[in-house]
């Protein structure tokens, strides 16, 4: 499986997942850094996502939609903060309006990702940290936990792919 772990943490305001692939820590990495790999697992299987803009530096932006079973689109956006390849990534991730603006009224999650290898495998850790606890409670509330669980189920597929190809 995946996902190894996933802990709510109310008092600290986090989430934090924890899972493992069968693959090195650099091309774990690259599921992170190329639109088109980080499109294919963003987002639970019936809510797909697609990066209109993904300007991978510190400081750079990134824009997307996910597109839900009906069609409807739920927008986001990323503040990339931190890069340090291949270990290391900090981003601020916020909901979108239909025009790609922050929706500030949903405040902003801080999301840090972390890759360490274990014999050949890498461990990723993702842990989002919330503004306020009205906040955390809203977007787990909206699937965020299950969500990220499914999305994060997905890659070892695109792994596959890449050692199969």
């Amino acid at each position: 499986m995946t996902v190894i772990s996933s802990v709510k943490n109310l008092e600290a305001l986090s989430l934090t997942v924890v899972a493992e692939f069968d693959a090195g820590v650099e091309r774990v990495w690259q599921i992170w850094e190329d639109p088109r790999q980080l499109e294919r697992w963003w987002g639970p299987p019936t809510w797909p996502a697609t990066f209109e803009k993904h300007d991978f530096v510190p400081g750079g932006e990134a824009s997307y939609y996910m597109t839900g079973p009906e069609g409807e689109k739920a927008r986001g956006w990323w503040r990339f903060v931190t890069i340090d390849a291949p270990h290391r990534l900090e981003f601020d991730d916020g909901f979108a309006d239909d025009n790609g603006a922050p929706v500030a009224e949903m405040g902003t999650i801080h999301g840090v990702v972390t890759l360490e290898p274990i014999g050949g495998r890498t461990r990723m850790t993702v842990l989002s940290t919330f503004d306020a606890e009205e906040q955390m409670e809203k977007i787990v509330a909206m699937g965020m936990e299950e969500g990220m669980n499914q999305a994060l189920g997905q890659v070892d597929a695109i792994l596959a792919e890449s050692v199969n190809a």
